[in-house]
């Protein structure tokens, strides 16, 4: 009995050793919760630093604001000098500390690169764990406002700025809005609740919003049936031509079109382009004033008429009606020239670098190229192919930087690019 109980006890301090050793999970953080000890006194590991590592402790006094980012953040990178401006603005009474998760190798890699060149001054931190599990988010850029010791808010870019700041630093009021980002995954500002009733399905749901909302980025997802059919889409913040297009080029898809959709398949006729276009600020953002938000999720059955419908919303709420229609219209039309076959590939990997410099297809078919010219700045109209040849081509050019300079270098293969006024398939754009 005495060495059962033995037993025991030694099991019981196993078990309580095993749960000693098993680390606390590292809880989110509210708005209000003070900042745990942990935060700052782990060294944090930095690029472009004096240091290899730093420690958050010298900053307790100040307004501390973690710039979360990456690298393939493009909004991100548009945010950084804005950020040293008000860094040198508020001087030591503020700490702007970038953050990522991405590792050393990485940073410096890009770093290294034409457009990270523009950032050679950055110190940030690197490989981040830490600061994600203690303000988690789910897309960047993001940022954490901490002052005496508390997170005081999460918000995004556009909040960080010389008035919020200055009132965060004289303890006043500000407007500033809270951001807890939202799931991609889930249809866009569907309550949770829905998630908590047995026995439903969500067949449709559809969501018209104009103006900014913080909680997400800029951007869109998909949905999809079983079988991978797309059968929901959605897009946030963006000018109201971003979703037009999307749908036009899929409506173009469905329709057959030889030529790839682009703007130069799109006619406008509305007396103001703003809230079309949007507005782009001198930093890279568009004003808020003209973005807008929507999604539509569609039952599997209806999957196919999913950008029919989604353009019948456009046009029954929105500004503006968009139809497909033929229009005659001034356009390139690409044709042979002889019939020798100057074009037939000689084989190989297939490639093509259109429109950079020098511009190369290889063994891959003509349309390609006249798609890649379709999305060309440098190409003002549209271009189509009547050369009537389905074989994979290879074709070489220095570059496209004018129909004239690329008249002359395809007439080597026996082409030429000749201006004609066309019936065409053109998503057409009007004021309601």
């Amino acid at each position: 009995m005495k060495k059962m109980f033995c037993r025991e006890i030694l099991s019981l301090a196993f078990v309580a050793l095993l749960f000693l050793q098993v680390p606390a999970q590292q809880k989110a953080l509210k708005i209000g919760d003070p900042v745990p000890e942990k935060v700052w006194t782990t060294p944090l590991p930095m690029v472009n630093s004096p240091y290899t590592t730093t420690t958050l402790a010298k900053d307790r006094d100040k307004l501390i604001l973690l710039d979360f980012w990456a690298t393939w953040c493009s909004a991100c990178l548009i945010n950084f000098p804005r950020m040293e401006s008000l860094q040198e603005k508020f001087g030591d009474r503020i700490k702007m500390l970038p953050v990522t998760d991405q590792n050393r190798v990485t940073i410096e890699k890009f770093l290294a690169t034409k457009n990270g060149q523009r950032f050679k001054h950055l110190s940030s931190v690197v490989g981040d764990q830490m600061f994600a599990d203690y303000f988690p988010h789910k897309g960047v850029p993001f940022f954490v406002w901490i002052k005496d010791g508390k997170l005081i808010n999460t918000t995004d870019a556009e909040q960080v700025n010389e008035e919020n700041i200055s009132k965060v630093l004289k303890g006043e009021n500000t407007a500033l809005q809270t951001v807890v980002q939202m799931d991609r995954t889930r249809p866009l500002m569907l309550a949770e609740s829905f998630d908590r009733q047995r026995n439903v399905s969500l067949l449709n749901y559809s969501i018209f919003i104009k103006g900014p909302i913080p909680d997400i980025g800029s951007g869109g997802t998909f949905r999809y049936t079983a079988d991978k059919r797309v059968k929901g889409r959605q897009f946030t913040n963006l000018p109201l031509m971003d979703l037009y297009y999307a749908v036009g080029s899929n409506l173009f898809k469905s329709m057959k079109v030889r030529e790839n959709f682009s703007k130069k398949r799109m006619i406008v006729e509305v007396n103001n382009r703003a809230d079309l276009d949007g507005v782009l600020l001198a930093d890279g953002t568009f004003d808020t004033r003209y973005i807008y938000s929507y999604e539509l999720n569609v039952p599997e059955d209806r999957a196919d008429s999913l950008y029919r419908d989604m353009l019948n919303d456009l046009n029954r709420y929105g500004p503006f009606t968009a139809a497909i229609e033929r229009r005659a219209v001034k356009c390139l039309v690409l044709k042979r020239t002889s019939g020798r076959d100057k074009l037939a590939t000689k084989g190989g990997e297939a490639l093509s670098t259109f429109p950079r410099t020098p511009s190369v297809l290889r063994n891959l078919p003509l349309r390609v190229m006249v798609n890649m010219l379709n999305g060309n700045s440098g190409i003002d109209l549209p271009v189509i192919d009547e050369t009537g040849y389905t074989g994979n081509v290879d074709v070489k050019v220095s570059g496209v930087r004018s129909p004239d300079q690329l008249r002359k270098e395809l007439a080597d293969y026996d082409l030429e690019l000749v201006e004609a006024v066309k019936e065409l398939d053109m998503m057409v754009i009007r004021d309601r």
